[in-house]
């Protein structure tokens, strides 16, 4: 069983007070009898997050920095057809403009239904003519896919990046994505199905950020893997208490889990993921003698050390 937590901590003040708060007695246990091995990432400043990064190794993937190719990932997810063409994420949200910047705020903020959702990708149809090569697909009500040969390679920022956040340092340095993404924005203004929306006091939907560019790679089987995502929304939400909560839940169910079939002497693999690294567990050598004095004193792992470390 490999466990995989991503959004296991994050950056600022509030996050590493949150963080220092926590009580998570199996994970500790958990670490006492694990070694750190593989570690990925680098800095906050990684187009693509410590979580993509984590399951592209798991998954064998190959990829300049930036350009792990998701969007074809999440579009095969959604039973759309890959291919070989280069796929980008498109997801609908809306850009808050402020007095000295721009935030993305969540796409939940929309509160978009699937009518208006597809209504508007399919506004958005003459950006992506067919006959120039173009393919889009609808996937999700906060995912929309297009693809075209021209979006390989091309570096982009992980939408979780920007979601309330500004979006200046996070602008695509392609020339191509910066293109699309004005093209976007000035399609949305002053749209009739955004006209409705503010006249009944809705957000406008007035971007789509671009993100996950590069063509399919296939994915190796990993049935051991268990992703749990609990983490992922009161963080981006800088909902800490819904976060130590989640956390707790985590600490009481699956990292228990994996607590006893360590114990149990089962192949078992952790891998936290923050906002800049992916940390990878697995268990460390033991000795008889060792064995039977983890036994007597269980060894315990510094919880706070190894979150603050991601």
């Amino acid at each position: 069983m490999h466990l995989m937590i991503p959004h296991a901590s994050a950056l600022g003040e509030a996050a590493v007070h949150a963080a220092r708060e926590l009580a998570l007695p199996q994970l500790a246990a958990l670490l006492g009898l694990l070694s750190p091995g593989t570690r990925l990432g680098s800095d906050e400043f990684d187009p693509n997050t410590a979580l993509e990064q984590a399951l592209a190794a798991a998954w064998g993937w190959q990829a300049e920095a930036g350009t792990l190719p998701t969007a074809a990932a999440l579009a095969e997810d959604d039973g759309i057809a890959a291919g070989t063409s280069a796929w980008a994420l498109l997801t609908p949200l809306h850009l808050s403009v402020g007095s000295d910047q721009v935030t993305a705020l969540h796409p939940r903020a929309l509160a978009l239904t699937e009518a208006e959702s597809r209504a508007f990708f399919e506004s958005l149809a003459w950006l992506f003519p067919a006959e120039e090569g173009w393919r889009r697909a609808w996937g999700a009500t906060e995912r929309w896919y297009v693809a075209h040969d021209e979006l390989a390679g091309l570096a982009s920022a992980s939408l979780e990046r920007v979601i309330n956040r500004n979006v200046a340092p996070w602008m695509p340095e392609a020339r191509r994505l910066r293109t699309l993404q004005n093209e976007l924005q000035m399609a949305l203004h002053r749209h009739p199905l955004n006209e409705a929306r503010e006249a009944r006091g809705a957000l406008p939907l007035n971007a789509a950020w671009l993100s996950g560019c590069g063509r399919a790679q296939a994915r190796a089987a990993t049935p051991a893997l268990r992703l749990h995502p609990e983490l992922r929304e009161p963080l981006l939400d800088e909902d800490w208490a819904a976060w130590r909560e989640a956390w707790a839940a985590l600490d009481a169910g699956p990292v228990a889990e994996l607590l006893r079939r360590a114990r149990a002497g089962e192949a078992v693999a952790l891998t936290l993921c923050g906002e800049r690294h992916a940390q990878h567990y697995a268990p460390r050598q033991r000795g008889g003698l060792d064995r039977l004095w983890s036994r007597i004193a269980p060894p315990r792992g510094d919880v706070a050390a190894a979150l603050e470390a991601l």
